[in-house]
């Protein structure tokens, strides 16, 4: 077998891609600041694959966040476009990965207690890198550990949540929402059922408004206006 491989820098430098922003809402313009690309060919007889390998640092037109791009493809990933038209099927790969429209609790992660910021932001994780059942597992175990964090009382996660309504930490509304990510989050664990990417895009700012009320904005009165 051969093989050949061909390295090019900055090929696309400055080029602009509309792509899913980890701050901004949505997708933006990108500018790529530095491109690596990387062309190759694999033959044995009659036999031939060719590959390609793009890596771009690009940078967000509107808050200027850096990340990491990369996009590959081969000859044997195609699909139909039309009768005599193939196209080539391209996996692309955003880092830090993220989902388009969704804005994290970004810089205020600081003022959550430090169990719930841990599993906050391992939910997270499995979230942006479709990893739907671990995502919904995650979103149940960040509602239990608020409960910890607040002391709740109850035999079992459905009691606890109640108890946050009598302590007047949750309204009756807030806890029915939050019920439904525990089922959400049960359904993951117990059944290794997965929820659609905006089933659980929406349950995570449900749970991000929850720790914006408990935590967050009763943590900035404080240091602003004194306890």
């Amino acid at each position: 077998m051969a093989s050949t491989k061909n390295v090019e820098l900055n090929k696309s430098q400055n080029a602009e891609l509309e792509l899913p922003c980890i701050k901004c809402s949505g997708k933006t313009t990108h500018k790529v600041l530095v491109s690596v690309d990387i062309r190759g060919e694999e033959t044995d007889g009659d036999w031939s694959l060719q590959w390609c390998d793009d890596y771009q640092i690009v940078e967000c037109g509107g808050c200027k966040t850096k990340s990491f791009r990369n996009v590959s493809s081969n000859s044997e990933d195609y699909y139909r476009i039309s009768d005599t038209e193939y196209e080539y099927d391209e996996l692309e790969l955003l880092y830090p990965s993220r989902i388009e429209g969704r804005k994290t609790l970004e810089n205020e992660e600081h003022y959550l207690p430090v169990k719930v910021r841990g599993i906050y932001k391992e939910t997270l994780g499995a979230l942006n890198n479709n990893s739907p059942i671990l995502a919904g597992i995650g979103l149940r175990a960040l509602i239990e550990t608020i409960c910890k964090e607040k002391n709740a009382e109850g035999g079992n996660l459905y009691a606890k949540i109640g108890d946050l309504v009598v302590k007047q930490i949750l309204t009756p509304a807030g806890s029915s929402i939050l019920h439904k990510i525990r089922t959400l989050g049960n359904d993951a664990a117990h059944e290794v059922k997965p929820h659609s990417e905006k089933q659980l895009g929406l349950a995570m700012e449900v749970v991000e408004h929850v720790l914006n009320d408990i935590y967050i904005i009763p943590t900035k009165v404080d240091t602003e206006f004194g306890s």
